[in-house]
């Protein structure tokens, strides 16, 4: 109880982070070890301490006696007593349960308790019964191998994570190799193949859970070089999921430059083709496709197409509900899950947990900055005025319609035109969710636009002649939110977005980190419109990133020429 501390913790498992303290910076690095930021004002960040957040921190061995140890040093005025006491509790809670094989029956898993009474105290649950636990001894229950994922699951729901011990099938063997030779891109410098030190530790870690997790690794920092490694070490057949097409060309790239796996053992599941290979790619939209809400999934079958050894999760953070259903059935597979931001929109971040696996590595942005693996980034937010026209039909409007009108203000275009021009000769992207503001945008500003309706192969030209100079500013909607490779683009401007989403933010912003040639700068603005709603949902969107060290330099723009209206 110093009165120094940069940070005021509180009963109800909130923190309160000053922003003008000296130790802001640091502090707040620290508790993005154990808490999730839930708020971004401009006196004070407020954190909170979750189940979810307490156990992954515990998945990356802290105890509770060093979370609580942080808080102390942290807090102004001490850590409330009844904190400490919740912090144990959920902290302790990390495995008490754990699932082993059963040695007699494959068919059935043992759940094992470190106490009678808390298999006495789960008995009393509701949820539980339909999955046929059968209580087997004092610390013992067991259940149908089948229901092992659906156990997981529910008892996480419930309060109590599961470490899973029953152990996961070899699947069948694949012989790779890392080629030799200096790589290009993000290899590194080793021996053979140059993996970093942190790419080493990610895949090491993950080996040392046995067999699922999730690195969580920001944009152009690598993740597809782990999941390659993940495949190395353990030698077995793949599947390997993805968030669309151009991702599935990228990981095929990657496969065949790095490792010695031939074309012929690389299979693309897609809308052109229908492969299956020792390594299969495929995306989530392959895999939750239907022909009506009423039919199966037609192609969900692949996850028992071959004998799988390990299955990889490529941006896992966006997993679809019938992809969840479908790894729940399949828990005897190894499971890696590669993500920039474990936040989830829709607050199934718990299934990941339990159904891929708890976080096994994460790296700060801002650690991998200072070590120059991603560029040193400047975030703006640029506060566009309305005109009087926008302005009379804003007042009018519904909450809905406010954001809509606020987020395609035509005043915007005239903004990115003159960011255009202060970064003259820079390699540009203008991103943002509505088509029709894309394309008026498009227009003004002589650029070509892809959106989801352009065809693969002219996207991919596109993006060829961006990345070799011969375009220097692309129009893209959110279909270049994941996986595009642009590693020479320095500019992002966002000039419309999902509302208050903090997972597109980050994505949007990992489209400039890869390591640039000189400065190794590049720089990021947000358009919003002054005084509506925009403003609000800027605030939210920008939560993930602040957490990782980002500060964002608010500006406003001149008002609105003529010329522009």
């Amino acid at each position: 109880m110093n009165g120094t501390g940069a940070c005021i913790a509180r009963k109800d498992k909130t923190v309160l982070l000053e922003c003008g303290h000296p130790g802001f910076g640091a502090a707040g690095m620290e508790l993005a070890d154990y808490a999730e930021l839930v708020k971004s004002l401009p006196a004070y960040h407020t954190y909170r301490i979750t189940p979810l957040s307490l156990w992954n921190a515990a998945a990356g061995g802290m105890t509770a006696e060093e979370i609580i140890a942080s808080l102390q040093r942290l807090a102004r005025w001490g850590v409330p007593a009844g904190l400490e006491e919740e912090i144990r509790k959920l902290v302790m809670r990390y495995g008490r349960l754990t699932l082993h094989a059963h040695t007699a029956d494959s068919r059935l898993v043992v759940l094992r308790a470190d106490s009678p009474a808390l298999l006495d105290e789960l008995e009393g649950l509701s949820g539980l019964d339909r999955l046929k636990l059968s209580r087997a001894g004092e610390l013992e229950c067991a259940c149908p191998a089948v229901s092992r994922g659906l156990l997981k699951q529910e008892l996480t729901r419930l309060g109590y994570p599961v470490l899973d011990y029953a152990g996961y099938r070899e699947g069948q063997g694949l012989s790779l190799a890392w080629i030799s030779g200096e790589p290009e891109g993000d290899g590194g410098n080793a021996a053979s193949f140059g993996l970093r030190a942190y790419q080493q530790e990610a895949v090491r870690l993950f080996y040392g859970t046995g067999g699922s997790g999730v690195v969580v690794l920001p944009c152009g920092a690598g993740k597809t070089v782990v999941g390659l490694a993940a495949m190395e070490k353990l030698q077995c057949e793949t599947l390997i999921l993805t968030s669309n097409t151009t991702s599935v060309v990228q990981w095929r790239e990657e496969l065949l430059q790095r490792t010695t796996l031939q074309n012929g053992q690389i299979g693309e599941y897609t809308g052109e083709r229908r492969e299956v290979r020792p390594v299969t790619l495929t995306t989530y939209q392959m895999l939750t496709h239907r022909r009506s809400k009423e039919e199966e999934f037609v192609h969900m079958d692949l996850f028992n197409e071959r004998n799988w050894g390990l299955i990889i999760y490529d941006e896992v953070h966006l997993l679809p509900a019938p992809v969840f259903r479908a790894t729940a059935d399949i828990q005897a597979t190894r499971r890696l899950g590669l993500t920039a931001t474990l936040i989830r929109e829709d607050g199934r971040e718990g299934d990941v947990f339990s159904l891929i696996g708890p976080r096994c590595y994460e790296l700060p942005w801002r650690s991998l900055e200072r070590q120059g693996w991603i560029a040193a980034v400047e975030c703006v937010e640029l506060v566009v005025p309305m005109d009087n026209a926008l302005r009379s039909r804003y007042l009018y409007a519904g909450g809905k319609e406010q954001f809509r009108l606020a987020a395609g203000n035509p005043s915007k275009a005239e903004a990115a035109a003159k960011i255009i021009k202060e970064h003259n000769g820079a390699k540009v992207l203008v991103i943002g969710q509505y088509l029709d503001q894309l394309e008026a945008l498009a227009g003004c500003l002589n650029a070509p636009l892809i959106t989801g309706k352009t065809p693969q192969r002219e996207r991919n030209a596109l993006y060829e002649a961006f990345n070799e100079g011969e375009l220097k500013v692309l129009v893209v909607s959110k279909v270049a939110n994941f996986a595009v490779n642009l590693p020479d683009a320095s500019v992002a401007i966002e000039v419309s977005g999902a509302y208050g989403s903090r997972q597109e933010e980050a994505q949007r912003l990992g489209r400039i980190l890869r390591p640039k040639q000189g400065e190794n700068r590049a720089y990021f603005y947000t358009l919003v419109t002054g005084d509506s709603r925009e403003q609000e949902f800027a605030l939210r969107r920008r939560l993930f990133l602040t957490e990782q060290g980002y500060e964002y330099a608010v500006r406003t723009a001149g008002p609105p020429e003529e010329a522009w209206r």
